[in-house]
Protein backbone atom coordinates (compact mmCIF):
# COMPACT_ATOMS: atom_id res chain seq x y z
CA UNK A 1 0.00 0.00 0.00
CA UNK A 2 2.85 2.43 0.86
CA UNK A 3 4.35 1.87 -2.49
CA UNK A 4 1.27 2.82 -4.29
CA UNK A 5 0.90 5.27 -2.64
CA UNK A 6 4.41 6.88 -2.53
CA UNK A 7 3.98 5.82 -6.53
CA UNK A 8 1.06 8.19 -7.05
CA UNK A 9 2.78 10.91 -5.02
CA UNK A 10 5.79 10.94 -7.33
CA UNK A 11 3.88 10.65 -10.70
CA UNK A 12 1.90 14.01 -9.16
CA UNK A 13 5.03 16.20 -8.36
CA UNK A 14 7.13 14.94 -11.78
CA UNK A 15 3.90 16.15 -13.57
CA UNK A 16 4.70 19.29 -12.34
CA UNK A 17 8.33 19.33 -13.60
CA UNK A 18 9.14 21.31 -16.54
CA UNK A 19 9.77 19.96 -19.75
CA UNK A 20 11.53 22.30 -21.02
CA UNK A 21 13.76 25.54 -20.04
CA UNK A 22 12.18 29.14 -20.77
CA UNK A 23 13.04 32.57 -21.32
CA UNK A 24 12.26 34.01 -17.54
CA UNK A 25 12.88 37.32 -16.23
CA UNK A 26 13.21 37.66 -12.25
CA UNK A 27 12.46 41.48 -11.66
CA UNK A 28 12.68 43.62 -8.53
CA UNK A 29 14.80 41.25 -6.39
CA UNK A 30 18.09 41.87 -4.01
CA UNK A 31 20.77 39.77 -5.85
CA UNK A 32 23.04 37.96 -3.69
CA UNK A 33 25.84 37.22 -6.62
CA UNK A 34 28.28 35.90 -4.14
CA UNK A 35 30.86 36.92 -6.31
CA UNK A 36 30.06 40.22 -7.59
CA UNK A 37 28.43 41.61 -4.70
CA UNK A 38 24.54 42.17 -3.96
CA UNK A 39 22.16 44.30 -6.82
CA UNK A 40 19.30 45.35 -6.35
CA UNK A 41 17.45 44.51 -9.67
CA UNK A 42 16.53 41.74 -11.95
CA UNK A 43 17.89 38.62 -13.66
CA UNK A 44 17.40 37.80 -17.33
CA UNK A 45 17.23 33.57 -18.06
CA UNK A 46 17.40 32.33 -21.47
CA UNK A 47 18.35 28.72 -22.50
CA UNK A 48 18.85 27.79 -19.32
CA UNK A 49 21.85 30.35 -18.49
CA UNK A 50 21.91 33.49 -17.46
CA UNK A 51 21.98 36.27 -19.61
CA UNK A 52 21.83 39.27 -17.73
CA UNK A 53 22.07 40.65 -14.43
CA UNK A 54 22.05 44.59 -13.34
CA UNK A 55 19.24 47.14 -11.76
CA UNK A 56 18.08 47.64 -14.98
CA UNK A 57 17.63 44.73 -17.70
CA UNK A 58 16.34 44.17 -21.33
CA UNK A 59 13.34 41.98 -20.76
CA UNK A 60 13.12 39.85 -23.52
CA UNK A 61 9.82 39.91 -25.41
CA UNK A 62 7.17 36.93 -24.14
CA UNK A 63 9.41 36.25 -21.11
CA UNK A 64 7.97 34.67 -17.87
CA UNK A 65 7.40 37.31 -15.49
CA UNK A 66 8.27 36.63 -11.81
CA UNK A 67 8.35 39.69 -9.46
CA UNK A 68 10.54 38.94 -6.47
CA UNK A 69 8.74 42.16 -4.67
CA UNK A 70 11.84 42.42 -2.83
CA UNK A 71 12.52 38.95 -2.29
CA UNK A 72 16.15 37.56 -2.19
CA UNK A 73 17.74 35.72 -4.96
CA UNK A 74 20.94 33.67 -3.83
CA UNK A 75 23.25 31.05 -5.95
CA UNK A 76 21.24 27.00 -6.09
CA UNK A 77 22.86 25.64 -2.55
CA UNK A 78 25.13 22.98 -3.23
CA UNK A 79 26.10 19.88 -1.00
CA UNK A 80 29.51 18.41 -1.13
CA UNK A 81 28.42 15.09 0.84
CA UNK A 82 25.12 13.68 0.69
CA UNK A 83 23.85 10.26 0.73
CA UNK A 84 20.56 10.75 -0.49
CA UNK A 85 19.00 8.91 -3.82
CA UNK A 86 20.64 5.76 -3.04
CA UNK A 87 18.96 2.32 -3.60
CA UNK A 88 19.79 -0.01 -0.80
CA UNK A 89 23.09 0.38 0.96
CA UNK A 90 25.28 2.37 0.21
CA UNK A 91 28.19 0.64 1.93
CA UNK A 92 30.27 -2.66 0.66
CA UNK A 93 31.57 -3.50 3.62
CA UNK A 94 32.83 -7.15 2.78
CA UNK A 95 36.09 -5.39 1.42
CA UNK A 96 38.36 -2.57 2.69
CA UNK A 97 38.88 -1.46 -1.27
CA UNK A 98 35.83 -1.23 -3.07
CA UNK A 99 36.70 1.39 -5.95
CA UNK A 100 34.74 -0.85 -8.06
CA UNK A 101 31.39 -0.11 -7.09
CA UNK A 102 30.13 3.10 -8.11
CA UNK A 103 27.10 4.86 -6.57
CA UNK A 104 25.78 6.14 -10.37
CA UNK A 105 24.51 2.45 -10.15
CA UNK A 106 21.66 2.76 -7.70
CA UNK A 107 20.69 6.28 -8.11
CA UNK A 108 16.77 6.39 -7.12
CA UNK A 109 15.33 9.47 -8.85
CA UNK A 110 12.33 9.00 -7.11
CA UNK A 111 14.07 9.44 -3.82
CA UNK A 112 11.74 11.71 -1.59
CA UNK A 113 14.60 13.75 -0.31
CA UNK A 114 15.56 14.73 -3.91
CA UNK A 115 12.32 16.92 -3.77
CA UNK A 116 12.68 17.82 -0.10
CA UNK A 117 16.55 19.36 -0.49
CA UNK A 118 14.98 21.47 -3.33
CA UNK A 119 12.46 22.73 -0.91
CA UNK A 120 15.53 23.73 1.26
CA UNK A 121 16.95 25.53 -1.90
CA UNK A 122 19.74 22.50 -2.92
CA UNK A 123 20.19 22.23 -6.14
CA UNK A 124 23.17 20.18 -6.48
CA UNK A 125 24.86 17.41 -4.53
CA UNK A 126 28.03 14.74 -4.47
CA UNK A 127 26.51 11.75 -3.57
CA UNK A 128 28.93 9.47 -1.90
CA UNK A 129 29.55 6.00 -0.88
CA UNK A 130 29.99 5.35 3.10
CA UNK A 131 32.82 5.15 5.05
CA UNK A 132 33.20 1.31 6.20
CA UNK A 133 36.08 1.25 2.89
CA UNK A 134 39.57 2.94 3.15
CA UNK A 135 39.07 3.26 -0.19
CA UNK A 136 35.48 3.46 -1.15
CA UNK A 137 32.70 3.38 -4.38
CA UNK A 138 33.06 6.20 -6.69
CA UNK A 139 31.24 9.30 -6.51
CA UNK A 140 28.62 11.03 -8.57
CA UNK A 141 27.16 14.61 -8.95
CA UNK A 142 23.60 15.33 -9.53
CA UNK A 143 21.38 18.10 -10.24
CA UNK A 144 18.30 17.82 -8.17
CA UNK A 145 16.13 17.84 -11.22
CA UNK A 146 12.99 16.11 -10.03
CA UNK A 147 10.92 13.98 -11.97
CA UNK A 148 13.78 13.35 -14.44
CA UNK A 149 15.23 10.01 -14.74
CA UNK A 150 18.35 8.88 -13.13
CA UNK A 151 21.05 9.68 -16.01
CA UNK A 152 19.21 13.30 -16.46
CA UNK A 153 20.34 13.90 -12.71
CA UNK A 154 23.82 13.75 -14.10
CA UNK A 155 25.66 16.82 -14.01
CA UNK A 156 27.10 16.70 -16.97
CA UNK A 157 30.94 17.24 -17.30
CA UNK A 158 31.74 17.24 -13.55
CA UNK A 159 34.71 15.07 -12.88
CA UNK A 160 34.10 12.03 -11.02
CA UNK A 161 35.22 11.21 -7.91
CA UNK A 162 36.02 8.29 -5.11
CA UNK A 163 35.45 8.50 -1.64
CA UNK A 164 38.08 7.38 0.98
CA UNK A 165 37.57 7.18 4.47
CA UNK A 166 39.48 6.85 7.79
CA UNK A 167 38.91 5.96 11.59
CA UNK A 168 36.55 4.23 13.57
CA UNK A 169 34.33 3.36 10.72
CA UNK A 170 37.05 1.77 8.39
CA UNK A 171 38.86 0.17 11.80
CA UNK A 172 35.14 -1.35 12.47
CA UNK A 173 35.88 0.61 16.14
CA UNK A 174 32.60 -0.52 18.38
CA UNK A 175 31.76 -2.89 15.76
CA UNK A 176 32.43 -6.46 16.84
CA UNK A 177 32.83 -9.42 14.34
CA UNK A 178 29.34 -10.19 12.81
CA UNK A 179 28.60 -6.54 13.38
CA UNK A 180 26.74 -4.89 15.84
CA UNK A 181 24.23 -7.22 17.75
CA UNK A 182 25.55 -10.04 16.02
CA UNK A 183 24.62 -13.32 17.55
CA UNK A 184 25.62 -17.12 16.72
CA UNK A 185 28.34 -18.11 14.08
CA UNK A 186 31.28 -15.45 14.30
CA UNK A 187 32.81 -14.72 10.81
CA UNK A 188 36.62 -13.78 10.71
CA UNK A 189 37.17 -9.97 11.07
CA UNK A 190 37.87 -7.96 7.59
CA UNK A 191 41.45 -6.06 7.91
CA UNK A 192 42.32 -3.26 9.07
CA UNK A 193 41.62 -3.41 12.20
CA UNK A 194 43.74 -0.66 13.33
CA UNK A 195 44.63 2.87 12.05
CA UNK A 196 47.67 1.80 11.05
CA UNK A 197 46.45 -1.06 9.02
CA UNK A 198 44.07 1.58 6.93
CA UNK A 199 47.59 3.27 5.84
CA UNK A 200 48.66 0.22 4.78
CA UNK A 201 45.61 -0.92 2.69
CA UNK A 202 46.01 2.58 0.90
CA UNK A 203 49.69 2.24 -0.09
CA UNK A 204 49.09 -1.19 -1.16
CA UNK A 205 45.95 -0.34 -3.66
CA UNK A 206 48.24 2.86 -4.88
CA UNK A 207 51.45 0.55 -5.29
CA UNK A 208 49.26 -1.95 -7.63
CA UNK A 209 48.06 1.24 -9.35
CA UNK A 210 50.68 2.48 -10.10
CA UNK A 211 52.21 -0.96 -11.30
CA UNK A 212 48.80 -0.93 -13.44
CA UNK A 213 49.09 2.32 -14.48
CA UNK A 214 53.02 1.79 -16.12
CA UNK A 215 51.63 -0.93 -17.96
CA UNK A 216 48.58 1.11 -19.41
CA UNK A 217 51.93 3.52 -20.08
CA UNK A 218 53.56 1.57 -22.05
CA UNK A 219 51.13 0.11 -23.91
CA UNK A 220 49.46 3.75 -25.05
CA UNK A 221 53.51 4.41 -25.84
CA UNK A 222 54.13 1.41 -28.35
CA UNK A 223 50.29 2.50 -29.78
CA UNK A 224 51.56 5.91 -30.11
CA UNK A 225 54.73 4.25 -32.67
CA UNK A 226 52.86 2.56 -34.82
CA UNK A 227 53.29 -1.00 -33.14
CA UNK A 228 50.27 -3.05 -32.28
CA UNK A 229 50.75 -4.94 -28.85
CA UNK A 230 48.05 -7.00 -27.04
CA UNK A 231 46.96 -4.41 -24.41
CA UNK A 232 46.72 -5.02 -20.45
CA UNK A 233 43.70 -6.47 -18.85
CA UNK A 234 41.26 -3.81 -17.25
CA UNK A 235 41.47 -3.72 -13.59
CA UNK A 236 38.16 -2.66 -12.40
CA UNK A 237 39.02 -1.88 -8.84
CA UNK A 238 42.59 -0.38 -10.00
CA UNK A 239 40.85 1.84 -13.22
CA UNK A 240 39.75 4.54 -10.62
CA UNK A 241 42.87 4.61 -8.66
CA UNK A 242 44.70 5.29 -12.10
CA UNK A 243 42.23 8.29 -12.81
CA UNK A 244 43.19 9.60 -9.20
CA UNK A 245 47.05 9.27 -9.97
CA UNK A 246 46.51 10.72 -14.12
CA UNK A 247 45.09 13.66 -11.69
CA UNK A 248 41.22 12.41 -13.53
CA UNK A 249 39.02 11.56 -10.30
CA UNK A 250 39.14 13.49 -6.90
CA UNK A 251 39.26 12.42 -3.65
CA UNK A 252 36.98 13.02 -1.21
CA UNK A 253 38.25 11.79 2.00
CA UNK A 254 36.22 11.30 5.24
CA UNK A 255 38.37 12.21 8.43
CA UNK A 256 38.14 13.28 11.58
CA UNK A 257 41.81 13.21 13.51
CA UNK A 258 44.25 15.64 12.34
CA UNK A 259 46.88 12.93 12.87
CA UNK A 260 45.07 10.91 10.29
CA UNK A 261 44.41 14.09 7.90
CA UNK A 262 48.41 14.24 8.14
CA UNK A 263 49.23 10.75 7.04
CA UNK A 264 46.51 10.56 4.34
CA UNK A 265 48.19 13.67 2.74
CA UNK A 266 51.74 12.12 3.27
CA UNK A 267 50.78 8.90 1.16
CA UNK A 268 49.31 10.90 -1.31
CA UNK A 269 52.50 13.04 -1.94
CA UNK A 270 54.09 9.89 -1.60
CA UNK A 271 52.42 8.36 -4.79
CA UNK A 272 52.07 12.05 -6.53
CA UNK A 273 48.17 12.52 -6.26
CA UNK A 274 45.91 15.47 -4.43
CA UNK A 275 43.24 14.81 -2.27
CA UNK A 276 40.80 17.19 -3.10
CA UNK A 277 38.48 17.38 0.17
CA UNK A 278 38.59 16.48 2.93
CA UNK A 279 34.94 15.80 4.36
CA UNK A 280 34.08 16.69 7.88
CA UNK A 281 37.55 17.09 8.88
CA UNK A 282 36.47 18.27 12.19
CA UNK A 283 39.93 18.59 14.09
CA UNK A 284 41.19 20.57 10.30
CA UNK A 285 41.62 23.88 12.31
CA UNK A 286 44.53 21.80 14.23
CA UNK A 287 46.28 21.65 10.94
CA UNK A 288 45.01 24.22 8.72
CA UNK A 289 48.29 25.43 7.77
CA UNK A 290 49.09 22.10 5.91
CA UNK A 291 46.14 21.39 4.36
CA UNK A 292 45.81 24.43 2.71
CA UNK A 293 49.81 24.37 1.84
CA UNK A 294 49.12 20.31 -0.10
CA UNK A 295 45.85 22.24 -1.70
CA UNK A 296 42.71 20.53 -0.33
CA UNK A 297 38.99 22.07 0.60
CA UNK A 298 37.84 21.29 3.88
CA UNK A 299 34.13 20.25 3.74
CA UNK A 300 32.72 20.23 7.56
CA UNK A 301 29.78 20.17 9.71
CA UNK A 302 28.77 23.69 11.10
CA UNK A 303 28.84 22.56 14.61
CA UNK A 304 28.51 19.10 15.34
CA UNK A 305 30.59 17.35 18.03
CA UNK A 306 30.79 14.09 20.30
CA UNK A 307 28.40 11.85 18.93
CA UNK A 308 31.55 9.54 18.81
CA UNK A 309 35.24 9.62 20.43
CA UNK A 310 36.58 10.97 17.38
CA UNK A 311 34.66 14.05 17.08
CA UNK A 312 34.97 14.73 20.75
CA UNK A 313 37.76 17.81 19.58
CA UNK A 314 34.92 19.30 17.46
CA UNK A 315 34.98 23.38 17.66
CA UNK A 316 32.47 25.07 15.27
CA UNK A 317 34.55 27.50 15.31
CA UNK A 318 36.85 24.71 12.64
CA UNK A 319 35.62 26.33 9.61
CA UNK A 320 36.38 29.69 9.99
CA UNK A 321 39.83 28.92 11.31
CA UNK A 322 40.47 26.14 8.15
CA UNK A 323 38.89 29.71 5.49
CA UNK A 324 41.37 31.99 7.51
CA UNK A 325 44.47 29.37 6.70
CA UNK A 326 43.75 29.67 2.69
CA UNK A 327 41.42 26.14 2.95
CA UNK A 328 38.31 26.40 0.21
CA UNK A 329 35.47 25.44 3.03
CA UNK A 330 32.03 24.21 2.63
CA UNK A 331 29.02 23.03 5.04
CA UNK A 332 27.68 19.87 3.91
CA UNK A 333 25.22 17.99 5.27
CA UNK A 334 25.57 14.16 5.36
CA UNK A 335 21.83 13.87 6.46
CA UNK A 336 18.87 14.24 4.55
CA UNK A 337 17.29 16.74 7.14
CA UNK A 338 20.02 18.92 7.50
CA UNK A 339 19.82 19.24 3.76
CA UNK A 340 16.86 21.15 4.02
CA UNK A 341 18.59 23.79 5.71
CA UNK A 342 22.29 24.58 4.52
CA UNK A 343 21.23 28.53 4.60
CA UNK A 344 21.50 28.52 8.08
CA UNK A 345 23.93 26.13 9.07
CA UNK A 346 25.87 28.69 6.74
CA UNK A 347 25.03 31.31 9.15
CA UNK A 348 26.56 29.87 12.08
CA UNK A 349 29.88 30.87 10.89
CA UNK A 350 28.87 34.29 11.38
CA UNK A 351 28.59 33.52 14.62
CA UNK A 352 31.11 31.43 15.37
CA UNK A 353 34.43 32.92 13.34
CA UNK A 354 32.98 36.31 12.66
CA UNK A 355 32.45 35.39 8.64
CA UNK A 356 31.46 37.60 6.76
CA UNK A 357 27.67 37.51 4.85
CA UNK A 358 29.61 36.78 1.97
CA UNK A 359 32.01 34.30 2.98
CA UNK A 360 28.92 32.13 5.20
CA UNK A 361 27.04 31.60 2.15
CA UNK A 362 30.23 31.03 0.15
CA UNK A 363 30.49 27.83 2.19
CA UNK A 364 27.15 26.65 0.42
CA UNK A 365 27.56 27.96 -2.65
CA UNK A 366 30.36 29.09 -4.47
CA UNK A 367 33.29 26.80 -2.35
CA UNK A 368 31.58 23.97 -2.71
CA UNK A 369 31.11 24.30 -6.31
CA UNK A 370 35.09 24.79 -6.77
CA UNK A 371 35.45 21.87 -4.22
CA UNK A 372 33.95 19.44 -6.94
CA UNK A 373 35.44 21.68 -10.14
CA UNK A 374 31.92 23.11 -11.39
CA UNK A 375 32.23 26.44 -10.38
CA UNK A 376 32.55 27.49 -13.94
CA UNK A 377 29.16 26.72 -14.29
CA UNK A 378 26.90 26.93 -10.44
CA UNK A 379 27.82 28.72 -7.10
CA UNK A 380 27.05 31.95 -8.05
CA UNK A 381 24.89 34.30 -10.15
CA UNK A 382 26.93 35.32 -12.74
CA UNK A 383 26.24 35.80 -16.93
CA UNK A 384 26.91 32.80 -19.00
CA UNK A 385 26.73 30.41 -15.71
CA UNK A 386 23.66 27.51 -15.45
CA UNK A 387 20.64 29.26 -14.26
CA UNK A 388 20.77 27.51 -11.12
CA UNK A 389 18.24 29.77 -8.50
CA UNK A 390 17.17 29.80 -5.44
CA UNK A 391 14.29 32.63 -4.10
CA UNK A 392 14.24 33.35 -0.53
CA UNK A 393 10.45 34.99 0.99
CA UNK A 394 13.45 36.66 3.49
CA UNK A 395 17.38 37.30 4.18
CA UNK A 396 18.58 34.05 3.13
CA UNK A 397 20.58 33.81 6.39
CA UNK A 398 17.83 33.92 9.08
CA UNK A 399 15.85 31.07 10.68
CA UNK A 400 13.26 32.70 9.59
CA UNK A 401 13.68 32.46 5.61
CA UNK A 402 11.43 30.37 3.30
CA UNK A 403 12.26 29.10 0.12
CA UNK A 404 9.86 30.72 -2.51
CA UNK A 405 10.92 29.24 -5.97
CA UNK A 406 14.18 27.14 -7.43
CA UNK A 407 15.37 27.15 -10.60
CA UNK A 408 17.58 24.49 -12.20
CA UNK A 409 19.18 24.91 -15.76
CA UNK A 410 16.41 27.37 -16.15
CA UNK A 411 13.72 26.08 -15.18
CA UNK A 412 11.69 26.12 -12.17
CA UNK A 413 11.26 22.56 -10.28
CA UNK A 414 9.98 24.25 -6.98
CA UNK A 415 7.51 26.51 -6.46
CA UNK A 416 6.37 27.10 -2.45
CA UNK A 417 2.73 27.74 -4.12
CA UNK A 418 2.25 25.50 -6.07
CA UNK A 419 3.04 23.15 -3.86
CA UNK A 420 1.20 24.34 -1.19
CA UNK A 421 -2.25 24.40 -3.99
CA UNK A 422 -1.47 20.67 -5.42
CA UNK A 423 -1.89 19.27 -1.96
CA UNK A 424 -5.58 18.69 -2.25
CA UNK A 425 -5.13 17.02 -5.75
CA UNK A 426 -2.69 14.73 -3.98
CA UNK A 427 -4.90 13.90 -1.22
CA UNK A 428 -7.74 13.28 -3.67
CA UNK A 429 -5.60 10.89 -5.75
CA UNK A 430 -4.26 9.03 -2.46
CA UNK A 431 -8.00 8.73 -1.38
CA UNK A 432 -8.71 7.30 -5.04
CA UNK A 433 -6.14 4.37 -4.42
CA UNK A 434 -7.53 3.93 -1.17
CA UNK A 435 -10.73 3.30 -2.54
CA UNK A 436 -9.44 0.93 -5.29
CA UNK A 437 -7.64 -0.87 -3.47
CA UNK A 438 -10.57 -1.53 -0.61
CA UNK A 439 -12.88 -2.66 -3.45
CA UNK A 440 -10.15 -5.01 -4.96
CA UNK A 441 -10.27 -6.36 -1.31
CA UNK A 442 -13.82 -6.47 -1.44
CA UNK A 443 -14.10 -8.18 -4.52
CA UNK A 444 -11.74 -10.92 -3.62
CA UNK A 445 -13.34 -12.10 -0.34
CA UNK A 446 -11.74 -9.49 2.05
CA UNK A 447 -8.21 -10.60 1.34
CA UNK A 448 -6.03 -7.90 1.90
CA UNK A 449 -2.73 -9.83 0.82
CA UNK A 450 0.53 -9.83 2.89
CA UNK A 451 -1.21 -9.20 6.65
CA UNK A 452 -4.38 -8.35 4.91
CA UNK A 453 -4.50 -4.85 5.91
CA UNK A 454 -4.72 -0.92 4.39
CA UNK A 455 -2.61 1.58 5.17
Amino acid sequence: MRKLLLAALVATLAALAPLYAETIVIRNAIIMTVTKGTVHGSVVVKDGKIAEIGEKVMEPTGATIIDAGGQYLIPGIIDCHSHIAGDGGINEGSVSVSSMANIKDIINPEDIAIYRALAGGVTTANILHGSANSIGGQTIVLKMRWGKDANAMIFEGATPGIKFALGENVKRSGNPQGGRGATGAVVQARYPATRMGVEDVIREAFTEAKAYKAEWDAYNAKVARGEHPIPPRTDLKLEPLKEVLEGKRYVHAHSYRSDEILMLMRVADDYGFKIRTFQHVLEGYKVAKEIAAHGAGGSTFSDWWDYKVEAADAIPYNAAIMEKAGVVVSLNSDDAELMRHLNTEAAKTMKYGGMTETEALSMVTINPAKQLGIDNRVGSIEVGKDADLVLYDKYPLSDYAKVEKVLIDGSVYFDRDKEISSRAAEAAAKQKLVDKLKQQQQQNGGRGGRGGRIG
